[in-house]
């Protein structure tokens, strides 16, 4: 029972299966091809089996149904309901990232764990990345939050609070700021690299130069110990060596 043309799904497409499945005699199959769901979560709201409960959202309300559709559909299983008006998609304004209750505990140990390990985000990234405050920042920065000792960093993909790739957005503009400033550096750490090891050089071949030398004198000193004694060995006679009479 497929739709020639696509068209778009309920604005809570889940809630309003639920709504249907509670009030009409739709067929599931019609009701899970209307808010482009599986059929078998549709049976699973049927048999009450469903992990999540959704509140029921009345499509006709809301304009995206009539009732003269509905019972055509419940008249002809193979019938695939048409939508009378598409949901208004809802963009994000400018503002802090609005977080479910639920969630909402979890900041802390998001922000904590950003800090941890991205220090090069600035606090402006985090606000907008996690929705909180600077003054909430800066005072797990210097552990001066008021719950700082059941606060530990967890990744906040993890939690929820923000998906990976706007993680890795962040992160990626922030460590373009922080790059030119050690391009820059670069060359001065590279220079005095470059004179210490001339330095090292210049002090090898001198130590070198000092060792060769001192040896060189060694040898000549003892050179001529040997010739002055062998001088002394070669000219001495046995009048010499006795002592003169007086």
């Amino acid at each position: 029972m497929a739709q020639a043309i696509s068209q778009p799904t309920p604005l809570m497409p889940h809630a309003t299966a639920t709504w249907l499945v509670d009030n009409t005699a739709l067929a599931f199959e019609q009701i899970a091809e209307f808010c482009g769901i599986h059929i078998l979560e549709v049976q699973a709201m049927a048999d009450d089996l469903a992990s999540s409960k959704y509140t029921g959202r009345d499509p006709v309300h809301a304009g995206e149904l009539t009732l003269a559709e509905i019972e055509r559909g419940q008249a002809d299983p193979a019938y695939s309901l048409k939508m009378q008006k598409a949901p208004v998609a809802v963009s994000r304004t400018k503002g802090p990232r609005y977080t479910p209750v639920s969630k909402r505990q979890d900041k802390p140990d998001g922000i904590s764990w950003i800090l941890r390990n991205h220090p090069e985000v600035s606090d402006a990234q985090i606000s907008k990345l996690i929705g909180t405050t600077r003054n909430t920042i800066s005072a797990i920065r210097e552990r001066s939050h008021w719950n700082i000792q059941n606060i530990q960093a967890k990744d906040p993909v993890t939690l929820g609070l923000c998906s990976q790739r706007e993680l890795d957005a962040v992160v990626a503009k922030a460590a373009k700021k922080i790059a030119p400033v050690e391009t820059e550096a670069a060359p001065a750490v590279q220079s005095t690299s470059d004179r210490d090891k001339l330095i090292e050089e210049l002090r090898a071949e001198r130590t070198a130069n000092e060792k060769a030398a001192s040896e060189a004198a060694q040898e000549a000193e003892a050179a001529a110990w040997l010739e002055a004694k062998r001088a002394a060995e070669a000219g001495e006679t046995p009048d010499e060596a006795a002592p003169e009479a007086l």
